[in-house]
């Protein structure tokens, strides 16, 4: 289906406007490296909230979700919805501590926390590992998503499509760093979430689907909308291949061993930069919370409409093939029905819904390429390179590094195929190393050998599972994904348990410098605070007494609230008001038990 006049007068308006603001912040922006990146570090909670919203409102969010649903139903987000366990306790106990902390990246950390060239090796290395590396593979993801637009919506070619988004974006990013990201993403998001509400609106009206009442009861979705994974022997499913993987591994193991973009256990990347682009502690909790509120309670249900509209309309992968028969085929996957619904858009909601989607493309390629550039400048290029180099020359390397990744981005997005794909080779790449982030703070014994044993080994171990394990000639079972998980979680865990007991922590200055700062609090700094009272030199600035049990209790009741949220949205959709009603009580309580707690906690 082609877009129309108006249509394409949208998407042009669309971005007239979006780079009207990177024009308008760009001098601003050239100031300084700490302009640039972190906008001064004076921004508001409302602002920087929506910001961390949109940035991870992507392309390939949607389509994620869509391939989630379509193999595994409903339930099968808890892939994801387990994530918000370790979002949670990043708001009410790690968020102020990261601004506290006063960094300019959270690759910085590095050095406060540890000692030595250890320390100093780990942030080089981290700097390009997760600002290149895994930041490109990412980009990857939400280009390949944006392929797949193209493709289906505009009849573009994969290097077409890749070329437009990558000239946009690129300009767009790279004139006003992250004040004009933080802007704009509070258009894109609000753009980006009425397109997909219309989309989904639209979805459930086709004649094929016959409203909400056709959708939940057509045969090809009513076994789908299951809010736990349960077990379907009818079907020959069992309670191994539903419940263990989509269910109990995400929430008793995934949350709090894995490393994963925008969802890092303790906070990290692009969130991390919101938070020291804080105005102060109180405003990165808050930023941190509207987030994960938004991110999991607000969002989800439009893409899952649609994809469940998509089984009706689409029931496999031939009759996407026999509708595109323009798109490659080895792109022809699951995650591809979401565009695929799209075409049903009449001229005009075709043109938002288009806009919407490049908001949300624009809006997460311009945050990573930003976070990704400023490892590059302030961890690797500043640090290491050129330490006496100027601000100008500071945001020119800046703008420079931009540019590189997105071209590296775009090969990788031509190699992938599906976004679930890409998920999981990221979850296996960081299975393991989750729990370092969460002790890191509060355990002095960790050091810097500590998180180069679990980068290197679940590394490792996720490459030889991804990529050489499955080698035909050897013959080796078909392993599920969730027991790969295991198996690197499990490896890397206890290698750098060992490594961590055999080498020396980091000397008592730096240990005494970070605590002073940071003031973690906890058991696990007691043989720290008990040399150094009888060393002469004693830890006066402690945490508050009962603050990271507090912190904890508030982490429970938040998770209570969104997901109570999110179940009476499903079942008031579903048309069960009793089961909605009921959910929506449970989330009332936790809210205000919530509100009650949440102001007794150590802030500024």
């Amino acid at each position: 289906m082609a877009l129309q006049r108006i249509d394409w007068a949208i998407v042009a308006g669309f971005f007239a406007v979006i780079l009207l603001v990177g024009v308008l912040v760009s001098r601003r922006a050239g100031s300084s490296s700490a302009e640039f990146f972190l906008g001064g570090r004076s921004m508001p909670w409302w602002l920087l909230g929506v910001s961390m919203v949109a940035t991870t409102f992507s392309t390939d969010t949607p389509n994620l979700v869509t391939d989630i649903v379509r193999n595994n139903g409903v339930s099968g987000n808890w892939l994801w919805w387990a994530f918000l366990l370790t979002g949670m306790l990043t708001v009410f106990v790690y968020a102020k501590l990261w601004r506290r902390s006063s960094v300019m990246t959270d690759i910085e950390f590095y050095e406060i926390r540890y000692s030595g060239r250890p320390a100093a090796f780990l942030r080089a290395f981290r700097a390009l590992y997760l600002g290149v590396f895994f930041n490109v593979m990412i980009m990857g993801t939400v280009s390949l998503a944006a392929i797949k637009i193209g493709g289906v919506l505009l009849n573009y070619s994969p290097i077409k499509s890749i070329l437009v988004a990558m000239v946009v974006t690129v300009i767009y990013c790279g004139l006003g760093g992250i004040r004009s990201v933080l802007i704009t993403d509070f258009l894109l998001f609000s753009f980006a979430m009425f397109g997909a509400v219309t989309a989904a609106v639209v979805a459930c009206r086709l004649p094929e689907v016959g409203g909400l009442a056709g959708l939940f009861h057509h045969p090809n979705v009513s076994d789908k909308l299951h809010l736990i994974p349960v077990a379907r022997t009818e079907q020959g499913f069992s309670f191994l291949n539903i419940f263990v993987p989509v269910m109990l591994i995400p929430v008793a193991v995934q949350w709090w061993s894995v490393w994963y973009p925008g969802a890092e256990p303790g906070g990290g990347g692009y969130l991390v930069q919101r938070m020291l682009s804080a105005k102060n502690e109180k405003n990165a909790m808050g930023a941190t919370l509207l987030f994960n509120a938004c991110h999991y309670a607000v969002r989800p249900w439009p893409w899952i409409l649609v994809a469940l509209a998509s089984l009706i309309v689409f029931p496999d992968l031939a009759s996407i093939k026999a509708t595109f028969p323009h798109v490659a085929d080895n792109i022809i996957k699951d995650d591809i029905a979401y565009p695929a619904m799209l075409t049903f858009l009449k001229p005009g909601f075709m043109g938002i819904v288009v806009a919407s989607l490049i908001a949300a493309y624009m809006s997460t390629m311009a945050s990573h390429l930003n976070w990704g550039s400023s490892y590059i400048v302030n961890d690797f290029y500043k640090r290491f390179v050129n330490p006496q180099a100027t601000e100008r020359k500071l945001v020119l390397i800046g703008r420079i590094s931009t540019i590189v990744l997105m071209v590296l981005a775009a090969i990788i997005a031509l190699w992938l195929k599906n976004a679930l794909q890409a998920f999981h080779i990221l979850l296996q790449i960081g299975a393991g190393t989750g729990l370092i982030f969460i002790l890191r703070w509060f355990w002095w014994r960790i050091n810097a050998w500590t998180e180069i044993t679990g980068m290197v080994v679940s590394f490792t171990i996720a490459f030889f599972l991804e990529f050489i394990y499955p080698y035909p000639k050897f013959g080796f079972p078909v392993l599920p994904t969730y027991v790969k998980l295991l198996i690197g979680v499990s490896i890397t865990t206890l290698s750098w348990l060992v490594v961590t007991l055999l080498t020396r922590a980091a000397d008592d200055k730096t240990l005494r410098a970070f605590y002073r700062l940071v003031r973690p609090g906890g058991n696990g700094w007691n043989a720290v605070l008990c040399k150094a009272e009888q060393e002469g030199d004693p830890i006066e600035s402690a945490a508050t007494p009962g603050d990271l049990p507090r912190g904890i209790i508030c982490m429970v009741a938040g998770c209570l609230a969104v997901y109570s949220v999110v179940f009476a949205a499903g079942y008031f959709l579903y048309g069960n008001m009793l089961y909605g009603i009921v959910f929506s009580a449970v989330a009332a309580i936790a809210i205000v038990f919530l509100g009650s707690i949440w102001g007794k906690l150590e802030m500024k």
